[in-house]
């Protein structure tokens, strides 16, 4: 094809010429390889046509109809001109081939008639002009994007966009206000007419543009500079609604000096980096020299459990008020925490069900640890950190840990994350192992005694600072937790309180690592305890007598030392601690502990019915033969 280009054919009826150009759209596998275009009715054609010089010869009027420029088909709309222009071909002897063929051309979405594309006069702002573009591109890079793709999906577009089309031909909107001179055409806009203009936009709304004449918007004695003309008409064209919402940050933010530009973030569907991300970046660039935000977080869009985009079709939409009136909103807000917002997200009555039972785990823990405040002062008895049991010391390092994670997340908008590691507190720390090992100091020991008044005092910190940390996304039952927390507080709702800090020396990673290890070896005894349940040995842990055997000799030592804090860890009855484990029956293998051999037996002893452990010194008492020594003791004060 390149030996044709540049060669002149006559028009068919015309009295013009047509020039042969070269495309890169047309190919040699689709059709004759010989494409006609029209510079004035088409992307493609105005680009080529703008390579070529070629004039954007446009004879379509408003009304989609042929105008005078072709009197042979003047005043008819384009498709029915169709058939006429074929029957003229065929007179003029120039028609070779005539038939049908079916290919894909765009319709309008809202009433599915085929599109007429022209080329009209409009208004563009420049991306080469004052470099805007190179001035956008490094706004972008000192802006936070979240996810970061964000950050390449937006660069690409701002890369590879055209100039902005800022002109729209609507009855009505924010006009662009310009003047254009009826004596040379000239358009008219000095800084003293928009002073003018501003003015009264301030005291009447925009609508006056529409109704009043050019007279009454001018400043009187206004002139053409370039004529000296005075009769001047007012543009028609409207502005582009993405440059009313780019320009938000100049409506909202700068006239309040309590938020002032740029914003902190700026939040929005996926499809916005094309919209309001976009618009609002070349319009602050182009007239701030800087991004209106620091910030920019995308989310995607709500699905069905299936993943399908809700419809009233497919009958599988789901109001928030339905929401809200089965579950509460507290539900609905957890939902929108629980899913990671960066993907599209998923609702459905399974998924709401389960967000269902995560909230009782944050209700019920509550629940257990204000049960278990009913007699605690904390200006009176509140014991100091380093008097508490170890135990204690432990769960405020796990607190010190969730704080420090929490808040991190939080700051870097992974709310999914807050979620799944409050959740994380809630029923693994907290309820499988604190608290169920708790339970025994808080209802045998005595009311007053350290140890209770210690594990009081740790439950108080506890939920003050879970409080905190879950107020943002359950704010109903966090601000319901604080009322009921003892004690005088410094704020009287959650939400005016500050998040948690950590304490100094929290976590204390020494006893951390020490109770890594030593839940290990819990794990192992409580597949212990089950296999044994299931072999109908024993129904409880506080019936079992467990025998660890090792013959490493630093293993044996560590098992040693720690026995009793392994006793209270597994909450059995009896621990035994021996370096000759070949003599132990058919005992589990531990799966975490390397050389830990795991026996679980039933105890020696009878059922105290205060504590529920079997113990051998239930029975010594005549007074109280149903109870073990260490009850007898609490009970005798």
């Amino acid at each position: 094809g390149r030996s044709l280009e540049g060669a002149i054919c006559r028009h068919p009826w015309l009295d013009r010429t047509s020039q042969v150009i070269l495309a890169d759209y047309v190919t040699v596998t689709a059709g004759t390889g010989l494409v006609h275009i029209a510079p004035g009715h088409g992307q493609e054609d105005y680009d080529s046509g703008r390579r070529y010089n070629l004039a954007p010869y446009s004879p379509v009027d408003d009304d989609g109809r042929f105008t005078p420029e072709v009197p042979e088909f003047q005043g008819l709309e384009v498709w029915e001109a169709n058939p006429a222009i074929i029957e003229l071909l065929r007179q003029k002897g120039a028609l070779l081939l005539t038939e049908e063929a079916q290919h894909s051309y765009p319709h309008c979405w809202r009433c599915k008639r085929p599109i007429i594309f022209r080329a009209t006069e409009q208004w563009f702002i420049s991306m080469k002009e004052n470099d805007l573009r190179e001035k956008a591109l490094a706004a972008i890079d000192r802006v936070t994007w979240i996810p970061r793709w964000g950050r390449e999906r937006i660069h690409q577009m701002v890369e590879q966009r055209p100039d902005w089309c800022i002109s729209r031909q609507r009855a009505w909107g924010v006009p662009i206000v310009a003047f254009h001179c009826r004596g040379c055409g000239r358009v008219l806009l000095n800084q003293e007419i928009l002073d003018t203009i501003i003015a009264r936009v301030r005291r009447e709304g925009a609508d006056f543009w529409f109704a009043s004449p050019p007279a009454e918007i001018l400043p009187p004695n206004t002139r053409c500079p370039e004529c000296g003309g005075e009769d001047f008409a007012k543009e028609t064209d409207i502005l582009d609604v993405w440059f009313d919402s780019g320009v938000s940050f100049a409506a909202v933010l700068e006239p309040d000096p309590e938020l002032g530009l740029p914003a902190d973030l700026y939040l929005e569907g996926s499809d916005q980096h094309r919209g309001w991300f976009h618009s609002s970046l070349l319009a602050a660039v182009g007239t701030r020299g800087e991004a209106p935000y620091r910030a920019v977080l995308t989310h995607g869009f709500v699905v069905d459990g299936e993943g399908r985009k809700m419809s009233k079709s497919l009958g599988n939409v789901i109001a928030p008020q339905e929401v809200m009136a089965q579950y509460g909103a507290e539900i609905l807000r957890l939902w929108v925490t629980a899913e990671d917002y960066r993907d599209d997200v998923r609702l459905s009555g399974s998924i709401l069900k389960q967000l269902g039972d995560a909230y009782r785990r944050f209700r019920n823990t509550a629940r257990f640890m204000l049960g278990n405040l009913f007699d605690f002062e904390p200006e009176k008895d509140l014991v100091p950190y380093g008097e508490r049991e170890e135990l204690d010391r432990l769960a405020l390092s796990w607190m010190a840990q969730l704080i420090q994670r929490v808040k991190r997340a939080y700051q870097d908008y992974e709310f999914h994350l807050v979620f799944h590691r409050l959740h994380q507190f809630c029923a693994v720390e907290m309820s499988a192992i604190y608290l169920d090992i708790l339970k025994d100091r808080l209802y045998i020991s005595r009311a007053d005694s350290p140890a209770r008044r210690s594990a009081q005092s740790t439950l108080y910190e506890l939920l003050v600072d879970l409080t905190r940390l879950m107020a943002p996304i359950l704010s109903f039952t966090a601000e319901e937790v604080w009322g009921y927390l003892p004690g005088v507080h410094q704020t009287e709702s959650v939400h005016l309180a500050s998040f948690p800090e950590v304490q100094p020396g929290l976590p204390d990673e020494a006893l951390l690592g020490k109770y890594e290890f030593l839940l290990k070896v819990r794990d192992a005894i409580n597949r212990g305890l089950e296999e044994a349940r299931k072999g109908k040995v024993l129904s409880t842990a506080q019936e079992a007598r467990v025998t660890l055997g090792a013959s490493d000799a630093g293993l044996l030592e560590k098992l040693s030392h720690n026995a009793e804090n392994l006793k209270v860890l597994a909450q059995v009855a009896d621990l035994v601690i021996t370096g000759q484990p070949g003599l132990l029956s058919k005992p589990l293998e531990a799966q975490e502990v390397p050389g830990l051999l795991v026996q679980v037996a039933k105890a020696v002893g009878e059922k105290c019915v205060r504590c529920w452990f079997t113990q051998t010194s239930v029975g010594e008492n005549r007074q109280h033969p149903k109870i073990c020594r260490r009850c007898l003791q609490v009970l005798e004060g």
